[in-house]
């Protein structure tokens, strides 16, 4: 299972809110989509570590369901 805690911990670190976010360009209906832990496309991610100057780990996790 994907998790996106990361993203939410790294936006608070950097003090960015999602609604600059979306001034950044980023689509409010896919963050809406992040917060309710669906999954996104790789285009996505990448959008986010250049909007947030950050790395895949400080967006996403991995959790292993099956430990």
């Amino acid at each position: 299972m994907i998790s996106y805690d990361p993203l939410f911990k790294t936006m608070k670190d950097k003090k960015i809110t999602s609604y600059r976010l979306e001034k950044l360009g980023f689509s409010r209906a896919t963050y809406y989509s992040i917060q309710k832990g669906n999954s996104v496309s790789t285009n996505t991610i990448n959008q986010l570590c250049k909007l947030l100057n950050c790395n895949v780990s400080d967006i996403i996790r991995f959790i292993n369901e099956d430990e």
